[in-house]
């Protein structure tokens, strides 16, 4: 992530609350607005903090802002109204030390990962991922991500085994997927800046040539995997659904995540209905991670 200067030592710190499942795309919105870093310190937490450096017209961005958020409402219209804020800010070097804010991550007895301006811990058994999330989602700290990095790690797989990564991010799945041994790794992204990025991840972890990273729609890939991995919003996963099938291997392990636990009766109908069985589940605060298998 590059950090711009504010020519005026001023920035605009935005503040807004809202339900954790609209972060991603929230996120997504706030670095198009120019916001050089966002945070969420805590997420049990509900709150996103952001930073623009100043000069701007306040009044557009807190339209814009408004605008944006009355859209999120009609997507989710189970969440809240989002309530924001907009204070004007010195520089006080946040923009150099934004950083601070992502630490060492243990996921498992086999995994932690690491931010990739932090030296590998020392005496660290189990793998290590060097993750630099830029303006992606995957951190390695959310909850559904975390959720999904256990799912691949404790399903069969077969001695050959491949992957597909629907909507990357930082790349870290598919990263980790290749640290398992995975044969073949293709990683998609509609946003051209989370396939930089991701590809950015896959050199400081030593995989150049290891995992194919596209923005090609999912429609639009050809052949079947072992795993398909989906960690997106339970809409998107919705839409989604009736690619899915097609895209596994008989036997293959379809894993999704996104889901907030009062979704787990909806998603579970949809694998119903498209013939997927065998359910795992893992649970991590207000959210959910499920695998199915396809029908052989």
């Amino acid at each position: 992530m590059s950090a711009i200067k504010s020519d005026h030592g001023e920035w605009l710190k935005i503040s807004i609350n809202t339900h954790p499942i609209t972060h991603e795309a929230l996120s997504a919105f706030l670095f198009d607005l120019g916001c050089t870093g966002i945070v969420t310190e805590d997420f049990q937490d509900h709150s996103l903090t952001a930073y623009l450096p100043l000069p701007y017209d306040l009044e557009k961005i807190r339209a814009n802002i408004n605008s944006y958020l009355k859209g999120l409402e009609a997507i989710f219209p189970e969440v809240q109204a989002a309530l924001f804020e907009l204070v004007k800010v010195k520089d006080n070097g946040w923009n150099r030390n934004w950083r601070g804010f992502f630490s060492a991550e243990i996921i498992s007895a086999n995994l932690i990962i690491v931010p990739a301006w932090e030296p590998r811990p020392p005496e660290t058994n189990g793998i290590v991922l060097k993750i630099d999330p830029g303006p992606a989602f995957g951190t390695g700290q959310h909850p559904t991500t975390q959720m999904c990095l256990r799912m691949i790690e404790k399903l069969s797989k077969p001695e050959q085994w491949t992957m597909l990564d629907v909507g990357t991010g930082s790349g870290i799945l598919s990263i980790y997927a290749a640290k398992l041994k995975a044969s073949r790794i293709l990683a998609i992204d509609i946003d051209p800046e989370a396939v930089r990025w991701a590809k950015r991840n896959v050199i400081l972890n030593d995989l150049a040539g290891k995992i194919e990273l596209s923005t090609q729609r999912l429609d639009k890939i050809a052949g079947s995997f072992s795993f398909v991995v989906a960690n997106l919003f339970f809409e998107e996963i919705i839409g989604l659904f009736p690619l899915f099938q097609g895209l596994l291997n008989p036997g293959g392990w379809l894993v999704l995540s996104g889901i907030l636990r009062d979704q787990e009766k909806d998603l579970r109908d949809m694998l119903d209905k498209y013939n997927f069985y065998d359910y795992e589940v893992l649970y991590q605060e207000e959210w959910a991670c499920l695998a199915s298998k396809r029908v052989l």
